[in-house]
């Protein structure tokens, strides 16, 4: 499935995958964590996740919307996991972190199979990297707020992400 929604630096690009929407009980998904190890959606069990997409660590904006998430990590309790998923290879995911001081939130890649990206209707055809946006999953797995961000240069709603979370 094919759907141009969304922008980056006012182009059009297309989202192919299966777009998620709030109430889909999402399948299991492959991705890899920053040692290379296969990280399924399943190894989180009953926790909440907010998963926080972002294109490349290494570009402003997910920059600092991975930090800003890092920083409210702490805030949230210990039934709540964020997730950073890009398509950045492992290897610069761990080396982003280590300079960045992330410890609060686990960046996982999507880089070898787009199994996320597919799964989740967030996959870039033109670009291969992931459109960023938010999904917040309850602790069955069942998506209770999304957002897909329709210009790729523009953060999400930080306050509107966390005022859901800190509501539940």
């Amino acid at each position: 499935m094919e759907r141009q929604i969304t922008t980056m630096g006012g182009n059009p690009i297309t989202l192919v995958g299966n777009e998620v929407a709030v109430g889909a009980n999402v399948s299991d998904f492959s991705v890899v964590d920053n040692n290379l190890a296969e990280k399924k959606l399943s190894d989180y069990g009953d926790k909440i996740k907010l998963i926080s997409v972002v294109p490349s660590l290494d570009t402003s904006v997910c920059d600092l919307q991975t930090k800003r998430f890092n920083q409210e990590a702490g805030k949230l309790g210990s039934d709540i996991v964020i997730l950073t998923i890009s398509m950045d290879l492992p290897f610069a995911q761990k080396r982003w972190c280590g300079a960045a001081g992330v410890e609060n939130l686990e960046t996982l890649s999507d880089y070898n199979k787009a199994d996320f990206g597919n799964k989740f209707g967030v996959l870039i055809k033109e670009l291969r990297l992931l459109n960023r946006s938010i999904f917040i999953l309850d602790k069955n797995n069942t998506v209770i707020y999304q957002e897909i961000v329709t210009e790729n240069t523009q953060h999400p709603d930080y306050d509107k992400v966390l005022d859901f979370l800190k509501s539940m």
